[in-house]
């Protein structure tokens, strides 16, 4: 182990989507750079993203698709590098991509080509990665100091890329908030993003129905998404929920329109004429097995020409907004994203920087900005590193 102190102009703790970024701009303005990541490889976040294949932008990113406490913060640095900037990354290393749906970029292959762009183009500047290093201590005088179980590293520009809490399993801690608060850096409410809801006791038997997907807008405190929802044993997942959870709180009802793009009122009265009962009717248009369990609960048992006017206003109500009430969250190990973070009033929205800490930088998702399902993320990841990449 090196007893004298290594001394670098940026270090990056962290070697994923952000970080990487950032240390690949500083890289190209001569910047001597060093990567830190706890981890034995890189990016294991990118590596499980879009089922394998990375859906590493959205072409429709724009600051109104971003939760913050402060919403027009990350105007400035998705101004700076757009969607189409990295899709101009990914063409010139002949990554093979297509749009998914909703502005998703995906790769043809496999995530492990956006590792290896970003790992070329960190070679290509002269970025040095260190693997499997632990950063123990942090300290500022002139510059930071950093004690790891390599040896002390010394840098006039500190970058922070930690990331959030989600998916414990690969890695992630709560090291980045830890630093901010020990630098003196406020911190927004940090709770699970993007991540399935869990049902209550007395909706467990609709547990019964896991596998099964339905199209719904789900609507939660104003914003609505729609998209198809899917049964879990212990809950709900699919893009719609995943959507709706960064806007819903514990213990809240989320209202599901199962029927979208229809008057369920309009629906029923047409089917009146004829003498089936609401499953036979509503098997049209869901898998008859949802159509069983949720008649068996919410519809009255009986044929359609046999409802009067309050069943018929029930049952059409119950079918443009089902209230189902969730208690929680599968919790950060099936959250796609961390929400909140570094209060991005104590950061410069042009640099990334500490504005009482001169040198210190966050990026990416330890920052309160947290984007919706679909590329989003990736596109602040890009960004924001762009950003940092640029001065430090």
């Amino acid at each position: 182990m090196s007893t004298e102190p290594e001394f670098r102009d940026v270090i990056v703790l962290g070697a994923g989507a952000a970080g990487l970024m950032c240390a690949i701009q500083a890289g190209k303005r001569g910047r001597r750079v060093t990567v830190i990541e706890h981890n034995d490889r890189v990016g294991k976040k990118i590596t499980i993203s879009g089922g394998g294949r990375c859906n590493f932008t959205n072409l429709n990113a724009g600051p109104g698709n971003y939760l913050s406490r402060q919403p027009d913060f990350c105007k400035s640095a998705l101004a700076r590098f757009t969607p189409w900037d990295f899709v101009a990354l990914v063409e010139k290393h002949g990554i093979a991509y297509h749009e998914k749906k909703l502005g998703q970029q995906f790769c043809d292959s496999s995530s492990r080509e956006i590792i290896n762009l970003l790992l070329t183009e960190c070679e290509q500047v002269g970025v040095e990665i260190r693997l499997n290093c632990r950063v123990n201590e942090v300290r500022k005088a002139d510059r930071f100091s950093l004690a790891t179980n390599t040896g002390t590293l010394e840098c006039h520009s500190l970058v922070i890329a930690t990331g959030g809490l989600s998916f414990p399993k690969l890695g992630a801690t709560d090291f980045g908030y830890r630093l901010a608060r020990q630098f003196g850096l406020p911190l927004t409410e940090i709770r699970p993003g993007l991540v399935p809801l869990t049902f209550a006791s007395g909706d467990s038997r609709l547990g019964d129905l896991s596998g099964v997907s339905v199209p719904v807008v789900a609507r939660s405190n104003g914003t609505s998404f729609e998209e198809n929802l899917l049964f879990t044993h212990r809950g709900v997942s699919g893009p719609a929920v995943l959507q709706i959870s960064s806007f819903w709180r514990e213990g809240e009802a989320v209202a599901f329109d199962l029927l979208p793009g229809r008057q369920a009122a309009q629906v029923l009265a047409e089917a009146r004429r004829e003498s089936i009962e609401p499953e036979a009717l509503l098997s049209r248009f869901w898998p008859r097995r949802f159509a069983e369990t949720w008649c068996a609960r919410y519809a009255p048992a009986k044929k359609l020409p046999h409802l009067n006017a309050h069943e018929l206003k029930d049952l059409a109500s119950a079918l443009n907004a089902w209230p189902v009430t969730f208690p929680g969250t599968e919790g950060y190990a099936k959250a796609e994203v961390t929400l909140g973070g570094v209060d991005t009033a104590a950061l410069s929205s042009k640099t990334m920087e500490a504005r009482q800490v001169p040198g210190l930088f966050f990026i990416g998702e330890v920052v309160d900005v947290t984007g919706w399902l679909g590329g989003y993320n990736f596109q602040w990841a890009w960004a924001s590193g762009n950003a940092a990449g640029q001065f430090v």
